[in-house]
């Protein structure tokens, strides 16, 4: 096995109030004092990361994402625990960490570049991409102080990866880019990725998650509790989310191999769930734009004001495809009664690449779970889309066009 470039164990943080400075000035010394309190934001993470590895870091705000990669690349130090680096890191952390406000785009380049070990040349070398990456024109040489928070992240992304690290850690600072520079900096990102560069990114983007990932850890509390698929992964990002005193998540194996995760509070469940074809029989096969209904049958358990079902289509990898919910289409139930069973027939063109497909289901009482989340049932469904009888195509949408051609 080849060795980690990043390994991380039994990884701790706890911020100490001594009372005093006189006593936290001591503490720095080795000399043993007692902290008046102390709160632990991170304990107990271990991880290892191997080339070429992509890994997505997840978690709630306050679950210590943020603090853990402070810890990894040297920003903050561990009170347990250790980090040991088998390569070189470049970092976007905080938006224009290390940035001067006074100082010109280009000479913050030439500083961060210079603290990352690169010599001048090697910076001189550089500017003319970092430049025309960052694409801010005359702003590159006037102060930082004048730039929004979209220019900052420009010229921070590209100085952080002119030159090609062996690990890329991404903080969320990507969030606040214009969407044609986010789509570049994923660009460079995949391209690193292709050679051989390992990352480490904190998103709350489940796409980009899924979509650049080969792991994900999720973070709860300041503990590392899953580290695994990044689908699953997310799943129980999900069901975490929505979770509330009256809720439970059960999470299993389900029969398609992959992990299960159900949660919510239980008063309305999916009792059944079906793909029927044109003829109202039961398939799991489906042919690409072929007429389907999707068939749930849904059991309130105790009497509920209002009830809304969602559903959410993933490809295999965990991507969204589509998904809507009774709320946006206005077809909200009020007054529903225990006991009741109502039956959603959801009809619908299949056009959608040939794979394997998912379905999720959301029993809640308005647009979103995070008010009263009924149930969260991820993999309620699991079906495939072959093309038996369509031309030829790529991807995961089957939009047929018409082409025309003529000699001009």
């Amino acid at each position: 096995m080849s060795e980690s470039l990043l390994s991380v164990r039994g990884l701790g943080k706890a911020f100490r109030d001594y009372g005093t400075e006189w006593r936290r000035f001591a503490s720095w010394l080795g000399i043993h004092t007692r902290a008046k309190s102390e709160t632990w934001v991170l304990r107990g993470i271990s991880f290892d990361v191997a080339p070429g590895e992509s890994i997505g870091i997840v978690g709630q705000n306050g679950a210590g994402k943020s603090t853990l990669l402070k810890l990894i690349t040297g920003t903050l130090k561990g009170t347990e625990g250790s980090v040991t680096v088998n390569g070189r890191i470049a970092a976007i952390l905080e938006l224009g960490m290390g940035f001067s406000a006074d100082l010109s785009g280009r000479q913050n380049v030439h500083h961060t570049a210079g603290l990352m070990g690169f010599s001048r040349a090697e910076i001189e070398g550089a500017m003319a991409s970092i430049e025309e990456f960052a694409e801010i024109g005359e702003y590159f040489d006037e102060p930082v102080r004048t730039y929004s928070s979209g220019m900052q992240m420009r010229v921070a992304f590209a100085v952080a990866t002119a030159f090609r690290p062996d690990i890329l850690i991404v903080d969320e600072a990507l969030s606040v880019g214009d969407s044609y520079f986010q789509h570049k900096c994923f660009k460079r990102i995949r391209e690193f990725r292709e050679q051989g560069t390992s990352l480490l990114i904190v998103s709350h983007d489940a796409g980009a998650v899924q979509n650049l990932c080969d792991r994900a850890l999720l973070l709860e509390n300041g503990a590392l509790i899953k580290d695994g698929d990044p689908a699953e992964v997310m799943d129980l990002y999900n069901a975490l989310i929505a979770e509330r005193e009256n809720s439970t998540i059960t999470i299993s194996n389900h029969a398609s191999g992959r992990v299960q995760t159900i949660s919510g509070s239980g008063e309305a469940v999916v009792e059944a769930i079906m793909l029927l074809n044109a003829d109202q029989e039961q398939v799991e096969f489906v042919d690409v734009g072929q007429p389907v209904t999707l068939l749930i049958h849904v059991l309130a358990r105790k009497d509920i004001p209002r009830l809304v079902l969602g559903y959410m289509i993933k490809d295999r990898l965990g991507q969204q495809v589509f998904g809507t919910n009774t709320y946006h289409t206005e077809q909200i139930l009020e007054n529903v009664q225990a006991g009741q069973r109502v039956a959603f027939r959801i009809s619908f063109p299949m056009n959608f690449g040939q794979g394997s497909y998912s379905v999720s289901t959301a029993l809640v009482s308005t647009d979103t779970h995070l008010v009263n989340n009924y149930e969260w049932r991820d993999l309620a469904l699991v079906f495939s889309v072959s093309n038996l009888s369509r031309p030829v195509f790529v991807g995961s949408a089957w939009v047929p066009p018409s082409i025309e051609v003529r000699n001009l």
